[in-house]
């Protein structure tokens, strides 16, 4: 199912807009159509409208004919890869673009900011829009006469797998979330304070109940490869128990996943052969994605609010591609790629071994790229100085960088598409790049290294170290390195056998885990993760739940501010900054009786 597909029953927004009533709490938009209940009230009715609950992930939609961000903001801001807030605000990346270019990401990625930022707000109203959705078709199906019981469960059970992401998300985010579900809102009622709910009390359990009654209701298979199984809602469950530290809950089911799960087309889950098989159009929805959101190109919408529009910002400035500079990596993440004589990790002094950039250095002048020994992964996800940029040529350095000094010489690199296929995977009906690249919500990696986790804490370092080793272990073919091209010139002439750099990768050696103990093991689990997620928008969140974002994240801004100047004064500060702030258009629409429903989080 892909998202395209998702916009031709657009019109169900302007139904759900109207007969959920809550146009004033969390979207604030007015009713753009009308249509009685009784007419959505079938099968027909019913799928149409989980579909648009689906359409709602990535924030796009069209209302009458016209492409909409359901925040009433930008799409990046409400991006469903979180590159925000949990890539920018984690120390992969800096903003990138020039300083005034968005300047709110950089109160956002330095701590600054507070509770009347607007980007809270839209990614506030969007989640919601999404869960007023689910909870739509929830209150439908107890009203539908032509389902069997058991399509009534697989529907609902989408709907509460689908709330239970957009509720993980706002968790995650905010903490302090009010639930609103099908039993406590009134469809048929236009009075606001209905939705006027207090956010005092924690909704992981309410989370856990939505994906456990997914896991054990949704079908393995599914027709369309966008939906949901039983496996993504297993994998998501296992997620939400790790973030709450319920180790023991999560590890069986993500044992479950990785022993048995298959995709929604039935392949058994598994690390695909080249890393950077998960970030291209011509091979995507393999065996590692477990839930992914679907994108399109050149679909007839005459936009490219199909085409990830989130990351439109996100391709290096100049040269092939029209905008727009943004999501530069951070010289801190390259850094993390050096490895050392045996291809493993400096896990504690990786900054003490800094990659050589071009800083300063114009690209009509000579440059010669680092010589010391990289991990492979690092040139599938950071576009850099003299190295194969996918299939567009050698990366020429500060040509293709906006502002070097605000954000350093890097581009970002696993959202982009291959000029190969551009015809096929690239957008250009916006006056930004789109493309039809999916995002990877979870994949197997992910969850190999989530259970690497589990096994740790629950002190089978043995187990443990093999998933992490498994990991390692497909970053070592030299069949998915990055290659030098037979002419530099030429680049769609095809790649040599050579590397592009000096590779050198490798496994844990038998018992490393073991005996070095489980803090040292948990640290090398973390330090897996930063490598073969970078870019995906999970780095803040895996900080956060770890109780290691304001040491981390303050030796950050401390070793980058030595060499751009965008994130200059960031500080991270403890019992605080852990969650972003409830937006205060929200605490102020919350008001009932003369005093706000919303409390607002520590430190705002």
């Amino acid at each position: 199912m892909n998202t395209h597909t998702h916009r031709f029953f657009g019109w169900a927004t302007g139904i759900l807009l109207l007969l959920s009533a809550c146009s004033k709490d969390f979207l604030e938009r007015k009713p753009q159509a009308a249509l009685d209940e009784s007419q959505l009230t079938n099968k027909k009715g019913v799928n149409i409208l989980l579909v648009g609950a689906y359409g709602a992930i990535d924030g796009q939609d069209f209302v009458n004919g016209d492409m909409v961000n359901l925040s009433g903001g930008s799409g990046y801001v409400v991006s469903p890869d979180n590159w925000v807030y949990g890539s920018v605000c984690g120390g992969d990346a800096h903003k990138g673009s020039s300083p005034d270019d968005a300047s709110t990401i950089l109160t956002v990625a330095t701590f600054g900011t507070n509770a009347s930022n607007g980007f809270f707000n839209d990614k506030w109203r969007v989640n919601y829009e999404g869960i007023r959705r689910c909870n739509f078709v929830l209150h439908l199906l107890t009203k539908v006469t032509d389902m069997t019981d058991a399509e009534k469960t697989e529907v609902a059970a989408e709907a509460r797998f689908l709330r239970g992401h957009f509720y993980s998300d706002l968790k995650k985010m905010f903490d302090k979330v009010p639930w609103m579900d099908e039993t406590n809102t009134d469809f048929s009622n236009l009075n606001v304070d209905q939705y006027k709910l207090p956010n005092k009390e924690s909704i992981w359990p309410k989370i856990e109940a939505d994906f456990q009654y997914a896991m054990q209701n949704l079908n393995e298979r599914q027709s369309e490869v966008g939906r949901a199984n039983k496996w993504a809602a297993a994998a998501y469950l296992a997620k939400t128990y790790l973030y709450q530290g319920k180790y023991s809950d999560a590890m069986p089911i993500f044992e479950n996943v990785i022993n048995n799960g298959v995709t929604t087309k039935g392949t058994k889950f598994d690390l695909v052969k080249h890393f950077h098989d998960n970030y291209d159009g011509a091979t995507e929805n393999n065996e590692e994605s477990v839930f992914s959101i679907q994108y399109s190109a050149n679909d007839g919408s005459g936009g490219t609010g199909n085409a990830n529009q989130g990351e439109m910002l996100n391709y290096p400035y100049g040269g092939p591609f029209s905008c727009c500079g943004f999501y530069q990596p951070s010289q801190d993440l390259v850094n993390s790629y050096r490895t050392d004589a045996n291809g493993l990790p400096y896990l504690d002094d990786y900054n003490q071994h800094p990659v050589k950039n071009d800083m300063g250095i114009a690209s009509a002048d000579d440059f010669t790229p680092d010589q010391g020994n990289l991990d492979p992964r690092l040139d599938w996800t950071v576009g850099r100085r003299g190295i194969p940029y996918l299939d567009w040529g050698l990366h020429p350095g500060r040509d293709w960088i906006r502002t070097q000094t605000s954000a350093g010489p890097y581009s970002p690199k696993k959202n982009v598409y291959m000029q190969a296929t551009q015809d096929q995977f690239y957008d250009p009906n916006g006056w930004a790049p789109g493309n039809a690249i999916n995002y990877v919500m979870i994949r197997f990696s992910d969850v190999l290294l989530m259970a690497a986790e589990c096994q740790a804490q629950a002190g089978d370092l043995s187990k443990a170290e093999a998933y992490v080793n498994r990991v390692r272990a497909r970053a070592m073919d030299p069949s998915g390195w990055v290659h030098a091209y037979i002419d530099d010139a030429h680049p769609l002439e095809g790649t040599t056998d050579d590397p592009a750099a000096n590779y050198v990768i490798g496994t844990y050696t038998a018992g490393t885990f073991a005996g070095n103990g489980k803090d040292w093991a948990l640290k090398a689990i973390h330090f897996e993760r930063k490598l073969e997620l970078a870019m995906e928008g999970h780095r803040f969140f895996d900080l956060v739940r770890w109780g290691e974002a304001e040491t981390t994240l303050n030796a950050y801004f401390t070793y980058e501010s030595t060499i751009t100047s965008d994130i200059a004064g960031g500080r991270f500060t403890a019992k605080k900054n852990e969650y972003f702030p409830i937006p205060q258009r929200q605490i102020d629409l919350s008001i009932k009786d003369g005093k706000s429903t919303l409390d607002q989080n520590h430190g705002y």
